[in-house]
Order: C-alpha cells, then structure tokens, then sequence
C-alpha cells in the first residue's frame, strides 16, 4: 500500500511534467518507497506490480500496445487517488515501470 501511496504522491506533484521527465524524476522515490514496505505487499500492489510488462510495452509502443494487467492497474490507480485520474495513460505507465 505505500507503494501505491507513494506512486500517487508522485503523480500528484508530477502531473503537469512532461512524461518523459516524469519516468526519471520518481524513480529515486519510488525506491525510497519500496524499501520502506519490502516487507508487506498487498493486493493493490500485486496488481501494479504484475502491470510491469503491460507497462514496459505500452512504454515502447508509444501507446499502441495495451494489455489487460495494464488495463487493470490502470483502472485501481485512478479509484484509488483523485491524482491519478488526471495523469495520462503513459505517465501512469511509467511510474509503474519505476516502481
């Protein structure tokens, strides 16, 4: 769950960040975050997690490439935090893959 807490306190201070910036501005956080929880993950976290690949061909694809687990990450990020509604698809995507 700090994970998430974490991916989201980034999309909150980066939405406005080009994407591209935003991939290399979180990753130094988001393993922060991660070393922080490495012991406990939920089932929130499962689900980004196993969005990495989804996420990584989205990423290469420049879009064109979308697959169910990145689809379902996708969907829980933006329940779960008002930031995340207003970041793109690709930024989304990125941050996970910086997780």
């Amino acid at each position: 769950m700090i994970r998430i807490a974490t991916l989201c306190l980034l999309l909150a201070v980066s939405v406005p960040v080009l994407a591209s910036s935003f991939a290399g501005s979180s990753a130094g956080a988001s393993s922060a975050g991660s070393s922080a929880s490495s012991g406990s993950t939920s089932g929130d976290d499962k689900v980004v997690r196993q969005a990495r690949d989804d996420a990584a061909s989205f990423v290469a694809s420049e879009g064109r490439i979308r697959g169910a687990r990145l689809e379902a990450a996708l969907r829980q990020l933006r329940e779960r935090d008002p930031a995340a509604r207003k970041a793109s698809d690709m930024q989304l995507a990125q941050a996970i893959l910086a997780l």
